[in-house]
């Protein structure tokens, strides 16, 4: 499918979004391919990360409408089914890269991963009170209260008013800004940075952290105990170690 395009280089996985026409709206045959393939790189031993982007211009303005409306509420509610969102299931850390509308679906999409770029023109919409709706993945109520507190949290889910760049950096929610120009190779820097550290523990601290939210301290430090003795016992703890006696760089592999 070309509208969702999808690439492996230097351990890194991109996800390209790529319906300019329609600003990214996914109608559900895309939304299975997207999945399919955040699946993919997460059990993908060559990709240590993935990349979450559009095309110039565009990110994800939800769900295509003309594509939902002939749909019963059965077959609309299916395709969201999941336990958990899959941007959320994917072991890997992911990165979502914005320039342009994320809306409805769209961010929900950008709220589901780790860490966010955007583009000076990049807009943040949950509109879903507008269409009779709730944050139809959850990670609108769940994990944006966390990331930039429960009444900004709020006030936008109830809204549904735009988060613009500057605001969506100065809550925290976007780790920077920048033209759109620079915007591709700044995320692309930061998903390699990210992709030369061991694969074995990033998973852990993916897991440790976003389980984290939902229990208390001490059985937060117990799982904390059990994923350090997994890393004492992992090929990638060994070679850590040895690369920084050797003075060379880390070859991980993940185990």
């Amino acid at each position: 499918m070309q509208e969702i395009r999808y690439e492996v280089a230097e351990r890194v996985a991109t996800l390209t979004i790529d319906r300019p026409a329609k600003r990214g709206a996914m109608t559900y045959a895309m939304l299975e391919e997207f999945t399919a393939r955040i699946d993919e790189a997460g059990h993908d031993p060559e990709v240590t990360v993935l990349l979450v982007t559009g095309v110039p211009g565009s990110f994800c303005a939800g769900i295509d409408l003309a594509d939902l409306a002939g749909r019963s509420p059965d077959e609309r509610g299916a395709v969201r089914s999941r336990e958990i969102p899959a941007l959320m299931e994917c072991p890997k850390p992911v990165i979502c890269a914005v320039d342009g509308m994320a809306v409805g679906m769209g961010a929900e999409f950008a709220t589901q991963a780790d860490l966010r770029l955007v583009s000076t023109r990049a807009r943040f919409r949950w509109n879903f009170v507008h269409r009779g709706l709730v944050s139809d993945t959850g990670a609108g109520s769940w994990l944006l209260p966390r990331q930039i507190g429960t009444p900004a949290a709020l006030r936008l889910l109830y809204t549904g008013d735009d988060l613009g760049a500057d605001e969506a950096v100065a809550l925290g929610f976007a780790v920077s800004s920048h033209s759109p120009e620079e915007l591709p190779e700044a995320a692309r820097a930061l998903a390699v940075k990210i992709a030369t550290a061991s694969p074995f523990a990033l998973a852990r601290t993916k897991k440790l952290v976003l389980d984290g939210a939902g229990v208390g301290m001490a059985d937060h430090v117990a799982a904390t105990r059990e994923a350090l003795a997994e890393c004492f016992a992992s090929e990638d703890h060994a070679e850590g170690v040895a690369s920084f006696l050797e003075r060379r760089p880390a070859r991980f592999t993940g185990r």
